[in-house]
């Protein structure tokens, strides 16, 4: 609905004495004698204050009482009808925030009807879900509402003489402040801040769109703006080691789990692995936009002031060149713009960069080494920044940076609401055109396995919807049949089907292009490129032009330039040089090259290089069946030359998952197969399982269990069960839902994220044992389901969910233990109030995110609490929580300030803290009353021992955990008089013979 029609149903008439009751009275004059100079909102507000006339039920009534009357009268309604709840519960939500701003009446009138309605959206965030049409009702009611708001306050007596006498004071402060700074920064350098705008203005709009290979150019633009084209993935990782609280007293989970473009709010350090079109390289684009642009997306305000550094190493290492300095980060990646001198290295030394290195894997691996050691000379140089590296899965092993303080998350296919969600975008995006294709496509996800199993990334998804579209709805069977569709689409159809004609005056059909094409995949992939000089490029082509017959006649440089702006494969980073536009296409054309040479010996000598497992799988797909057995026989031999472990499980999983790629093989080298992977499963570690996964379903027949296995093995075995993504998975994971271990319950609730929301919940969810399960709800689906099946967990673990959705399902649950992400600087914390029986708390906040100890459910039950942002209003308030008698620290910063804080809790008995964090404690400080110390150590960095234990002088038993091994002289420790209990992981103990005898000792 218009914005003029909600305001027509909305008149001045019916809206303003409504909204009136928001505001309370003043009487006359200037207010100059009140306790304050300025009028602050939450003054004026009814629903605050000691002498409040409102209730918060009472804005929730007002807000009702608009929404209704906006519904009232004939014509269009302005949203969904089942949406009604939401947007009152939001609109209230959005008005209550009157009372939050941090601002006066003249600074609210200063900003406009629009800014103010645009703060207040800031700090009440729409639940999300919520229809197009429901969002621009409340966008436009909020505008309408604030219009009010500012007339009112204009209208109070003392609003004009206030403002002209803050005025006047205003100019002569700001006149002392200019002459403060004029001395302070006798000489301001603006360069730096003219250059600054400049370079974000480009990063804008540079990364601000996004390629959608698929669209027909002549409906619709191949490029969309990346805010209507990014989809916000999932990323997983490794959760706190053994032993380490998560925030509801019981071990880490097998994983975590987050948005992955907020990983970096969460953690300084990220390498994200992903596989080739998971969204890595879009994900860099939605960082840089997020941070060079002022109206960041809901979340995205933590880079905020943040300098984006773009560094995709393809680009920065294709001529073999020494990897940059930050002076020539802006040239080597390819920016036109020329800052002054030393403006990177003042921004890094700030800490204010956001370092993005883009494509670990699209380097060789010789090369990977010294990448490695770039990045660490740089952690070395400069502190306080956020680095982001990907990488696809395997390029690097495991906890390749995390001795630099990285946090290794992977990015996990989409699950079947991303999947919706990107299929109907897709088609608004293509145009009126493909709108009758997008419910049969949806359609075809949901009830056709094979066509589900390819549309688990972007790329993938937008293939499925570019052939599906052009095919009529008819889509191939098959990964290689999929992308021989692509190609045809691309090389041939597109352009013949448009009458397109030969625009560059060369007509060449889809086989020629592709024997010309896949000349440029072979050499790179050979080579382990990605990306080649354009003269090298057009030589290759050159050579090849003579030997193919319908290319023969044209001139070689004439048929190097249609492929390059025809074929739709090829594209120009630089103008220099030239590269695939994505790394699949390249192995898909690689793959056939070496099966057309029959370089079998190529490909199983490169069978353990990562860069060539797509390639590889390809191959067999491309090979007829004599070669298809030989290559997978050959791989079979290979794993048996092995002597490394992991190469051996890697090229049998390999020939495994590229068995599912075969057109036709013959059953005794398929029974072999088979044989070999029976071998390595049960999977003996994490990675093993997922490795296992990667293989697909096949994997489903050969996994054992329950009966049998250990309750280590039983939970490696759903771990790579959880990791198949399909309904076929949910008959063998529905085995293990009574199972006694709580690792294994655990990762089965972890995996409900990765399926379709009421399946799992009816096959595995339904049936699991409750027996200390912490039940994961990552979105409204989940919490719903969770209600509906009547579960009522005594433990949550919430991320994802809307406000009002949390409300509901903590008003149902109650539950004792509840660990809760919200997202955002000002997050709704109202829900808790209704909590009861609330004895383990675990907030996982925004870094600065503005919340108080308020907040938190009413004294009484509460024992346990962590967060990871300090609360506005300090620790004071847990004075008087007598029952706490936890606190976790551990993922905040502890200043020596806030250590005068922590003191001054005498009750609390137990606290987990970083070690990092202790090396603040003043000396002088005394913290009574805590006997129950752990500490966590990154990065190597142990605490004083003889400083800790002048600080906590009352110990009883103290536990430190390490990230590195290294040693430690535990001597001082002899000075704690009640010291009962010591242990120290992945520490190296000296100096245990100064300890008492009476001192427990572990490691």
């Amino acid at each position: 609905m218009e914005p003029a029609l909600i305001g027509t149903r909305l008149a001045s008439a019916a809206i303003g004495p409504l909204l009136r009751k928001l505001l309370v009275s003043d009487g006359p004059g200037a207010g100059l004698t009140g306790p304050s100079g300025t009028i602050r909102l939450s003054s004026l507000v009814s629903f605050r204050g000691e002498k409040r006339t409102l209730t918060e039920r009472d804005v929730r009534k007002l807000a009702g009482t608009l929404v209704a009357r906006a519904r009232a009268g004939g014509g269009e309604p302005p949203f969904p009808a089942d949406e009604t709840e939401a947007v009152t519960g939001t609109l209230a939500t959005t008005l209550l925030a009157l009372g939050d701003l941090d601002m006066d009446d003249a600074q609210a009138v200063h900003l406009g009807h629009r800014a103010l309605a645009r703060r207040l959206r800031g700090a009440a965030p729409a639940p999300d879900g919520l229809a197009e049409a429901s969002v621009l009702f409340l966008d436009a009611v909020t505008e309408l509402a604030c219009r009010h708001i500012l007339e009112f306050f204009t209208q109070r007596s003392a609003f004009v003489p206030r403002t002209l006498v803050e005025q006047t004071r205003g100019q002569a402060e700001l006149g002392t402040k200019l002459d403060a700074l004029t001395a302070r920064v006798p000489h301001p350098d603006v360069r730096d801040a003219d250059f600054e705008r400049r370079y974000l203005a480009h990063l804008a709009k540079k990364h601000g769109r996004l390629t959608i290979h698929g669209i027909d150019l002549h409906h619709s633009p191949d490029r969309w703006p990346l805010d209507l084209a990014y989809l916000s993935l999932e990323a997983t990782g490794a959760a706190p080691g053994p032993g380490l609280p998560d925030g509801t007293g019981h071990p880490g989970h097998p994983e975590q789990a987050l948005r992955a473009d907020l990983a970096l709010a969460r953690h300084d350090r990220v390498l994200l692995r992903g596989l080739a079109g998971s969204g890595k390289t879009t994900l860099v684009q939605w960082l840089t936009v997020s941070a060079a642009t002022e109206e960041s997306a809901a979340g995205m305000a933590y880079l905020r002031g943040r300098v984006p550094f773009v560094l995709p190493l393809r680009t920065l290492t294709r001529h073999g060149e020494r990897l940059p300095a930050p002076d020539r980060f802006l040239s080597a990646a390819g920016c036109p713009l020329t800052p002054p001198d030393g403006w990177a290295d003042r921004v890094l030394a700030a800490g204010r960069a956001v370092v993005l290195v883009d494509g670990i894997d699209e380097i060789p691996p010789a090369e990977r080494g010294r990448a490695r050691d770039w990045i660490r000379g740089l952690l070395d140089a400069y502190e306080g920044n956020r680095w982001l590296v990907t990488s696809r899965p395997t390029a690097v092993r495991d906890d390749w940076l995390a001795p630099d303080g990285f946090t290794e998350l992977t990015l996990s296919p989409m699950t079947r609401a991303e999947v919706t969600t990107f299929v109907r975008r897709w088609h608004r995006a293509a145009g009126p055109e493909a709108e009758p294709y997008e419910q049969p496509l949806l359609d075809a996800l949901r009830t056709t396995g094979h066509v589900a199993q390819l549309a688990t990334n972007p790329l993938m998804c937008g293939l499925v919807c570019a052939l599906h579209r052009d095919r009529r709805g008819f889509l191939p069977r098959g990964r290689k049949a999929l992308y021989e569709a692509a190609l045809s689409m691309l090389l041939a159809r597109r352009d013949r089907e448009r009458d397109m004609g030969a625009p560059s005056g060369i007509a060449l059909d889809e086989a020629p292009q592709i024997q010309l094409i896949q000349r440029l995949a072979y050499w790179l992939t050979l080579n382990g490129r990605t990306q080649l000089d354009r003269a090298h490029a057009q030589a290759l082509v050159r050579e090849a032009v003579p030997a193919v017959q319908e290319a023969a006649p044209h001139d070689p440089g004439e048929v190097f330039t249609h492929l390059l702006h025809r074929s739709g494969l090829l594209r120009e980073p630089t103008t220099d040089t030239v590269e695939f536009v994505h790394r699949t296409f390249q192995d898909h054309l690689a793959a056939k090259a070496l099966v057309d040479h029959w370089d079998i010996g190529v490909l199983v000598r490169n069978a353990a290089d990562d860069q060539w497992e797509d390639v590889i799988r390809m191959a067999v797909g491309h090979a007829r069946p004599r070669e298809c057995a030989e290559i997978l026989r050959e791989l079979l031999k290979a794993a048996d030359a092995a002597q490394d472990r992991r190469i051996r499980l890697r090229l049998v999983l390999l020939a495994a998952s590229a068995l599912d790629h075969a057109t036709e093989v013959s059953p005794e080298v398929r029974e072999r197969v088979l044989a070999r992977t029976a071998e390595v499963i049960p999977p003996r570690t994490p990675d093993e399982a997922r490795e296992l996964a990667a293989v697909g379903r096949l994997v489903l027949d050969l996994l054992p269990g329950p009966e049998g296995l250990s309750d280590g093995e039983a939970q490696l075995v759903v771990t790579a069960g959880t990791h198949i993504a399909s309904d076929a998975a949910l008959p063998y994971l529905a085995r293990f839902a009574d199972h006694p271990a709580l690792g294994v319950r655990s990762q089965l609730m972890w995996g409900w994220g990765r399926f379709e929301a009421g399946p799992y919940a009816e096959a595995v969810v339904a049936r699991v044992s409750p027996d200390g399960l912490q039940y994961t709800a990552v979105d409204d689906e989940r919490a719903r389901e969770i209600l509906r099946l009547a579960v009522l967990p005594e433990r949550l673990d919430v991320r994802g969910v809307s406000d009002g959705q949390l409300a509901a399902l903590l008003d149902g649950c109650d539950p004792r233990t509840l660990a809760l992400t919200r997202y955002g600087r000002r997050p709704d914390l109202t829900a808790l109030a209704s909590l009861s029986r609330l004895e383990h708390l675990n907030l996982a906040l925004h870094s600065d995110a503005d919340w108080r100890l308020d907040d938190l459910p009413a004294p009484g039950s509460l024992e346990h609490l962590s967060f990871t942002a300090w609360p506005s209003d300090g620790l004071a308030a847990l004075r008087h929580r007598p029952g706490l008698r936890q606190l976790v620290l551990w993922d905040t910063r502890v200043t020596e300030p806030r250590w005068h804080q922590v003191a001054a809790l005498t009750t609390v008995g137990g606290l987990t803290i970083r070690g990092d964090d202790l090396a603040a404690c003043p000396e002088d400080v005394r913290v009574r009353g805590v006997d129950e110390l752990l500490v966590v150590c990154f990065n190597g960095l142990l605490p004083s021992l003889a400083r800790l234990a002048r600080n906590f002088p009352d110990l009883r038993i103290l536990r430190l955990h390490a990230a590195d091994p290294t040693r430690l002289d535990v001597s001082p420790l002899a000075a704690l008089p009640r010291l009962a209990s010591f242990s120290a992981a992945g520490v190296t103990l000296t100096g245990t013979e100064h300890l008492p005898p009476t001192v427990r000792i572990g490691t």
